[in-house]
């Protein structure tokens, strides 16, 4: 088995079985990387005073919508994100500031996964064993890369030598949950420039690693200097063959693959992600923070002054809403599933929809395992290795007719 994922229980859904997850964006970093196109900006300490401010007022609203279409106040969580951005560049009086307030609003449990992401250079040993002692139980730190050349390209304002810092100061501080992030297919990173960052990681002894292969986006730095030749990109084959090592390397470390680009010991896996990827119910926060509520689903808007404004104002800081239909949600469960190395458990989906895979698309997943891209083991549909190199063209198979219906919530008159 690849995980003890529990279909019957369905936590991902609030009104079903609850505790909810909730995520919250801090969307401020130190700098941003030049590969980076999240929403984010430059940190100073009054922009973050009026920030925690303003989540404080998005959560009484978030609380009286809960209670609008049902749900309780205290809402019980079974896991909390606080990503960003960086969230550990913020003052650690702040950062308990906005724990304190979590926790006050909604029911946590000793059995509650609560994670912070860090990024090296912004945490030492008081802020961590601070964070420990105030709830916080799985810490995720943003490596990157474990050498100065790829660090410099990918605009990374650490050292190797301060995330092997940060990941000591870590288990000293009592963690005993840490996830890696790194990022392969860099330019000017080879097959073996690669394998030695997985030995590095793997020496460090995390519970966790997430290994994505870089997407160059419009906008950033990175894409700049590639255009004007600058750099050069990774050829393809070359990624291809880094994943494949990620797989190998880290599988032989006794860190599992779980879904397409995540990696954890037995019991590690990441609570709070597995909610997004069984396309179950959240709750957002901060700019640019997505909800999923029953059938609808929010975006936050990204400008800051617009979301404290909007909040001042006693207004939700939504940018758009939209109605998941019944069939995009099908759709979603199963591109969702299909990322998972257990894949989509088809009595799930029955009991979840009310009708089978097959129900709905008449021979598809029988043609697509005919043609090696899919097998069925164990209740489940999942992807073979040949079908994970062209998963794209797989999903596409089960796109419905119907999109998900979306508004623009409007803004009210300045």
């Amino acid at each position: 088995m690849v995980n003890n994922i529990n279909y019957a229980s369905n936590y991902c859904f609030i009104g079903d079985n609850p505790p909810a997850s909730l995520y919250v964006h801090v969307p401020f970093c130190v700098r941003k990387c030049d590969y980076c196109d999240f929403i984010s900006f430059s940190y100073n300490s009054g922009d973050a005073e009026r920030y925690a401010a303003g989540l404080k007022r998005e959560i009484e609203l978030i609380e009286i919508e809960l209670i609008n279409v049902g749900y309780e106040k205290n809402l019980s969580m079974s896991t909390v994100f606080i990503g960003g951005g960086t969230p550990t560049c913020l003052s650690l009086e702040l950062i308990l500031e906005i724990i304190k307030l979590i926790k006050s609003s909604f029911s946590l449990s000793d059995n509650t996964e609560f994670t912070v992401e860090a990024n090296p250079g912004t945490i030492d040993r008081q802020k961590l064993q601070s964070l420990y002692r105030a709830g916080v139980n799985r810490l995720s730190i943003g490596a990157q890369a474990f050498d100065t050349k790829t660090l410099n390209i990918l605009g990374r304002i650490h050292t190797v030598e301060q995330t092997v810092d940060a990941v000591r100061a870590a288990r000293a501080a009592g963690f005993d949950n840490i996830n890696l992030d790194l990022i392969f297919g860099a330019p000017g990173q080879s097959p073996a420039d690669w394998r030695h960052c997985l030995e590095q990681a793997i020496e460090l002894q995390p519970e966790h690693i997430a290994a994505y292969g870089l997407q160059i986006e419009e906008g950033t730095r990175l894409k700049r200097r590639l255009e004007r030749g600058e750099l050069s990109l990774c050829a393809e084959d070359d990624q291809i063959q880094m994943y494949e090592d990620t797989a190998a390397l880290l599988e032989q470390a006794g860190l599992k693959k779980y879904e397409i680009s995540n990696y954890a010991r037995p019991g590690r896996e990441c609570r709070h992600n597995l909610v997004y990827w069984h396309n179950g119910e959240y709750i957002g926060l901060g700019p640019a923070a997505h909800s999923r509520i029953k059938n609808k689903r929010y975006a936050n808007t990204e400008q800051l002054n617009l979301y404290l404004s909007r909040l001042a104002e006693g207004l939700p800081p939504a940018a758009w809403e939209e109605t998941v239909t019944p069939e995009n949600d099908a759709f979603e469960t199963i591109f969702l599933g299909l990322r998972l190395s257990a894949g989509l458990n088809l009595a799930w989906f029955k009991a979840r929809f009310g009708y089978s895979l097959d129900d709905r698309y008449p021979g598809v997943a029988r043609r697509l395992i005919e043609q090696g891209f899919l097998e069925e083991a164990e209740g489940s549909l999942r992807l073979t290795s040949r079908g994970v190199n062209v998963s794209n063209m797989v999903m596409s198979e089960f796109v419905p007719p119907i999109t998900c219906l979306r508004t623009a919530c409007k803004t009210p008159p300045s």
